[in-house]
């Protein structure tokens, strides 16, 4: 049985603490520019630069604070997103590799991110007192489609995906699938190696999209059987319907900031040089109040999000009834990803959004002894 490399937990524990500072100090530098746009003029001398139409001046505005904010935290995107995963051994990406997803990345962020916004304040100017639910209605709405298009129209954008040519493995896999009352359209692989050494599999798309997705990664270095156990815990969160139930949370989250929004868009527009609540240079308090509101909920989400991870380990060994296979995944992707296996207490619960190694070889553990 696989066992963990002590080398590797001790550059595991150094490279999550390394990101948790850099996390630490990219938000606090968000929070800055955000507090210096409210509280200077930069923003409303934006907005009256902007002398257009409201649908113009909106996507112009945010066009404008994106790639702005892009070329400020650049430094820290280079850093957390090249240097650091280099040095750790996790990237093997070209500079030139990295620059291209990055531009596609900002491109495709840039789009999304500006006609959203500039449907929110069209909302807002529209139905004033209604804008909040319409709003999370439509996001809500957008989140779907782009999770049944993701596999056909996102990730090509990055990844070769091509189906798995071990024609054994993917039969094994599509009678796993039935065995789980799952339909899937076909078993793919995507080029993980030519940017990572780390593994991953997923369950991509929704309804005729939905497709077990294998990085080469793990094709190179585990067995039937273990990437077996790998997509036995994707099928768990269909089964259990994670998705709807995500989707759900991110419902009702979504509810209650934009009525917060709303709420303190009310009460404070009038305290700054501001044409309601509809005008766009008030998205700084729009923002702020957001962020700070979605930084709340972070232990929350990260908690539930914990517990359906559980469950669908649960399942997993459940429906494979390997626990052995199971320990022995969790160890070797552990080694491979640089994983801390126990982090302190207050880590796992105020970041982590899976169970950390050690808590889930014990499940595994009290299945195989029938401690269920």
């Amino acid at each position: 049985m696989a066992e963990l490399d002590s080398e590797r937990q001790e550059k595991a524990r150094d490279y999550a603490r390394m990101m948790r500072h850099l996390s630490f100090f990219g938000l606090g530098l968000s929070a800055l520019l955000v507090l210096v746009l409210l509280l200077t003029p930069l923003s409303t001398g934006l907005r009256d630069l902007l002398g257009l139409p409201q649908p113009l001046r909106v996507a112009l505005y945010f066009a404008t604070l994106m790639l702005c904010f892009g070329i400020i935290s650049a430094p820290l995107s280079v850093y957390g997103g090249l240097v650091l995963p280099r040095r750790f051994g996790l990237l093997r990406q070209s500079l030139r590799g990295w620059l291209l997803d990055g531009v596609k990345a900002g491109v495709l962020g840039l789009l999304l991110g500006v006609g959203v916004m500039v449907f929110v304040y069209w909302l807002l100017a529209s139905f004033p007192e209604l804008w909040w639910l319409l709003a999370a209605a439509f996001l809500i709405l957008l989140t779907a489609v782009l999770t049944n298009l993701a596999p056909i129209t996102i990730v090509p954008l990055f990844y070769r995906m091509a189906p798995l040519a071990d024609a054994s493995l993917e039969e094994r896999l599509v009678r796993l699938a039935e065995r789980a009352g799952t339909r899937v359209v076909g078993v793919f692989t995507i080029n993980l190696s030519s940017k990572a050494t780390t593994g991953n599999a997923a369950l991509m798309g929704l309804g005729n999209t939905r497709r077990v997705v294998i990085g080469d990664t793990l094709l190179e270095r585990y067995s039937p059987e273990e990437i077996e156990v790998i997509v036995a815990h994707e099928l768990g969160h269909h089964v259990h319907r994670d998705i709807a139930r995500l989707m759900a949370l991110q419902a009702v989250a979504m509810l209650m900031g934009f009525y917060l929004v709303h709420m303190v868009l009310k009460v404070s527009v009038p305290y700054f040089d501001f044409n309601g609540i509809s005008d766009v240079a008030a998205f700084p308090l729009f923002a702020l109040v957001l962020g700070g509101f979605a930084l709340l909920l972070e232990p929350l989400s990260n908690a539930y999000s914990r517990y359906l991870e559980g469950a669908a380990d649960e399942y997993a060994l459940t429906l494979t009834d390997n626990p052995r296979g199971f320990t022995t995944v969790m160890t070797k992707l552990t080694n491979q990803n640089l994983s801390e296996a126990q982090p302190g207490r207050w880590v796992e619960l105020l970041f982590y959004n899976h169970p950390p190694y050690f808590r889930r070889v014990a499940r595994a553990r009290r299945y195989e002894e029938g401690e269920r």
